[in-house]
């Protein structure tokens, strides 16, 4: 699932092992980490592996494959996980992508792998794999495939899925036949040439497999296949392959997938899809040797003695020969293994000399228009005779020629004025209108790339036993937190104010004259003197402007304008939107503001911002509720807490300590929200409590939990037995039958109707409930296309005085979308113990 760090970089991290750090720290090497990456020098092999998602992957492989067998490794995910639920927080969608973006890079940096990406767009559960290449838009998401694969130049192809049903799910099975046309297509000069003129050629892979499973009841394993063990123990690491694994599946934290690490044997099953045949590895008939290259031998025979004579004590006394390697490498004519294997020798210079070269900022933002100090730092730590000729970045450009002495500091400070033509650090699959089911990038070279190259970059020109090399570095934020310590974040480029609106939602009741106040806040990111600005709210049928004057802004000062907005400007419109235009004067500079700045942080990964404009989703629909006060459990992360407010209910958030009989009795409802039974285990210690709340009167609704691998549901749930499945309906526009049309919940207090299901997004429902006690009632039932009818994505139960509810329901898209069938529906469902004469 950007700017946060250079592409560069990334690879040097997939080339070195790291040791533990925080997600920004610049890399730290042993020695045995460094006599692994020379032994890799003698390695010629590449390896692509492909699937659908992050998570996907199959890390243990990746980091067999990295680090045992030292071959470059790629893994191609052609979606960023977009569509899925999120168990850290309640990021949904473009920001639920980000978020697995870098926990995919951070999974990279620990299994020594490199990560890639395509246009597609996870746009969430799909059973068909036709509907999946038709929504991302196959031809789009091939050519990224083969443009990838003709730049990366993979000797085998492996995939994680089979191109049918035991995929599991359409994307897993579209990412094969991805795959599949992509082996083929990059091979012909004819497919997709226009990728010529980019310095690709066609690329002919040896083979594809399949990484045969065994999940849950599925096992497409068996012993006719070829098998690998790949759970050594790496003693240059100091791990097996399942512990390496493990950490790398462990930084996909927002799906909860930490693992414990295995050691001792696993074995992996592969079977030949197409290509050429092998019989007892995967690399069976490909050269990974020098002697494919021209002139090769000699420079196999030079790692040779590298090696021989590295000394683990002292790196540094195999730098001269490593730049001999080096030269030796200038001279063989061009190919893919020369540029690649001189990349790989430069770090590995850099890597023994011990040389230290940061560039960082104290600013974790370099606004436009402002000035920026950079702060640049070089320390020749082990003595090796280097000379800095050179400092590169942005207008700065300045000869040195000094020499380094030994350990100590070399520092250097300029102050930048950040161009307003400084291109905002907007991640680039996000620049432009994204289409139905895949990004748009223009810019062929960016297609494939996890994130964008750092806004601003130094570059180090030195003298290293008498060859030069340059050395890139990010420029980032470097600051000292006094419990995490030293920590480094991306440097982000921002405009220089923001604009963000408030509430995000306004429910208008279709026939009441109602009013609203909205509120435009404008954010400096820099000093402005003698502020003037124009504040323009836009609705459709009114457009408001205010003026402000004559007075000074600091960075971080915001000014508010509140407007007011009644249902009447929206005529009979069902939704609009508001959205707020800025213009301002900085003396005679003029400055136009609408973009609003998203702020993503979580530990494990780097901090993530991107732009969006802000805009206030407002409906004027007919709705009425019943009942006042709601207690809401949160669960793994949801926005129906806002929705609920705005529907006029007072809104009560309860941990454990809250949920008492003498607490609870004063709500007309309470609701939990999404996977809570998954992620608060004291909830079975609170069924009794729960039940006796309904038994009294109460209303316990209860939103999807999951049934899985991951995290599956332990506890009692509701008054009589059911079972939570991991059913659901994908097709947003799937026919909902109304088989209990005289029930409550579709008509009181409002009267649901078919149109009350248009305009869903994404999904009907998940995790549907199944083996269904009597007592429950099913007032619903709908099916994907050429599937059987399901009941189980509203059950309702009456349990003494009160009513029970499960349902699989999305409302947690459904509401922060604006979809005024789901509010209404929501209304009904609270309203069930409040009928009159109930």
């Amino acid at each position: 699932m950007n700017e946060f760090y250079p592409g560069r970089l990334l690879i040097l991290l997939a080339l070195l092992y790291v040791l533990p750090v925080s997600a920004q720290t610049p890399p730290s090497y042993t020695s045995a980490d460094i006599f692994l990456q020379i032994k890799k020098l003698k390695v010629l092999g590449s390896v692509l592996y492909m699937a659908a998602h992050p998570d996907d992957e199959n890390t243990r492989l990746l980091a067999w494959l990295s680090r045992e067998r030292l071959y470059r490794t790629g893994y191609l995910s052609l979606t960023r996980g977009d569509g899925g639920q999120n168990l850290i927080g309640d990021e949904q969608g473009i920001d639920l992508g980000l978020i697995r973006t870098q926990e995919l890079l951070a999974a990279r940096r620990t299994d020594g792998a490199e990560q890639f990406f395509s246009r597609a767009f996870d746009f969430g559960f799909s059973k068909s794999t036709d509907e999946a290449l038709e929504k991302w838009g196959k031809e789009k998401v091939l050519s990224d495939a083969v443009w990838i694969i003709r730049k990366f130049q993979p000797d085998i192809i492996i995939t994680r899925f089979p191109e049918d049903s035991r995929a599991g799910h359409g994307h897993h099975s579209a990412s094969a036949v991805i795959a599949h046309e992509a082996f083929k297509a990059a091979a012909d000069p004819n497919r997709f040439p226009e990728q010529f003129k980019y310095g690709v050629q066609p690329w002919k892979v040896k083979r594809i497999l399949w990484n045969t499973f065994n999940f849950g009841s599925t096992n497409t394993t068996s012993n006719d296949q070829l098998k690998i063990d790949v759970g050594g123990y790496n003693a240059l690491v100091g791990k097996s392959y399942g512990e390496i694994a493990a950490e790398s599946r462990s930084m996909h934290k927002s799906q909860g997938f930490g693992v414990p690490g295995s050691r001792g044997t696993q074995l992996e099953y592969f079977t030949l899809t197409e290509g050429e045949t092998l019989q007892n590895d995967l690399m069976d008939g490909v050269n990974v040797s020098w002697s494919k290259v021209e002139g090769g031998a000699a420079i196999e025979s030079q790692i040779d003695e590298v090696l021989k004579n590295y000394s683990l004590a002292e790196p540094q006394n195999s730098v001269p020969a490593l730049v001999n390697v080096y030269r030796s490498l200038q001279a063989l004519k061009d190919g893919y293994w020369k540029k690649q294997k001189m990349e790989e020798v430069q770090r590995l210079v850099e890597a023994c000399s011990g040389l230290w070269l940061e560039a960082s900022t104290a600013n974790e933002m370099a606004v436009e228009g402002d000035s920026v100090k950079i702060n640049i730092t070089v320390n020749n730590r082990l003595g090796v005779p280097v000379e800095l000729n050179k400092i590169n970045l942005d207008v700065l450009d300045t000869t040195m020629n000094m020499s380094l002495d030994k350990n100590r500091n070399f520092t250097l400070q300029r102050i930048f004025y950040v161009f307003t033509t400084k291109p905002i650090s907007q991640p680039y699959w996000l620049e432009q209108k994204m289409a139905d089911g895949s990004f748009t990038v223009n810019d062929q070279q960016l297609i494939g790339k996890p994130q964008n190259d750092a806004s601003y970059q130094a570059r180090f020109d030195v003298v290293i036993a008498g060859q030069t090399f340059s050395f890139t570095k990010p420029v980032l934020y470097k600051h000292t937190d006094p419990v995490k310590g030293e920590l480094y974040e991306p440097l982000v480029v921002v405009p220089s104010s923001t604009v963000t609106t408030d509430p995000s939602i306004i429910i208008f009741r279709k026939g009441e004259k109602q009013a609203a106040e909205v509120a435009i806040t404008v954010t400096a990111n820099k000093k402005f003197t003698d502020y003037k600005a124009r504040i323009s709210k836009r609705l459709t049928y009114n457009n408001t402007t205010k003026t402000d004057s004559n007075f000074n802004m600091l960075p971080g000062m915001q000014r508010e304008y509140i407007f007011n907005i009644d249902n009447s400007m929206l005529k009979e419109k069902e939704q609009d939107f508001v959205q707020a235009f800025v213009e301002l004067k900085n003396g005679t500079e003029e400055q136009p503001a609408y973009l609003n700045l998203n702020n993503i942080r979580y530990d494990h990964i780097p901090y993530i911002h991107y732009f969006y404009q802000d805009a206030i989703k407002v409906l004027n629909i007919d709705i009425k509720t019943v009942g006042k006060k709601i207690g809401y459990i949160e669960g793994a992360g949801d926005k129906v807490i806002i929705a609920l407010r705005q529907m006029g209910y007072e809104v009560t958030t309860l941990d454990e300590k809250d949920i008492t009989p003498l607490q609870l009795k004063q709500f007309d409802a309470v609701i939990t929200g999404v996977r809570a039974y998954n992620v608060h285990d004291y909830l079975e210690g609170k069924y009794e409590v729960l039940m006796d709340y309904v038994k009294n009167g109460g209303n316990l609704i209860v939103q999807y939990n999951t049934a899985n691998n991951i995290s599956s549901v332990t506890s009692k749930i509701g008054p009589y037995p059911f079972a939570i499945s991991r059913s659901r309906v994908t097709d947003e526009k799937a026919t909902v039958n109304f088989t209990l049309p005289a029930h409550d919940v579709l008509n009181y207090p409002n009267k649901i109707t078919a149109r009350d299901f248009e305009n869903w997004v994404q999904e009907r429902g998940i995790y549907f409930a199944e083996q269904l006690n009597p007592a429950y009632e099913t007032p619903l039932s709908m099916a994907d296309p050429n599937e059987k009818e399901q009941n189980g994505s509203l059950i309702i139960a009456n349990y003494g005085k009160g009513k029970f509810v499960y349902t699989g329901l999305v409302f947690f898209r459904e509401l922060p979308a604006g979809v005024p069938g789901a509010y209404r529906l929501l209304a009904n469902i609270i309203a069930l113990n409040k009928k009159k004469g109930f």
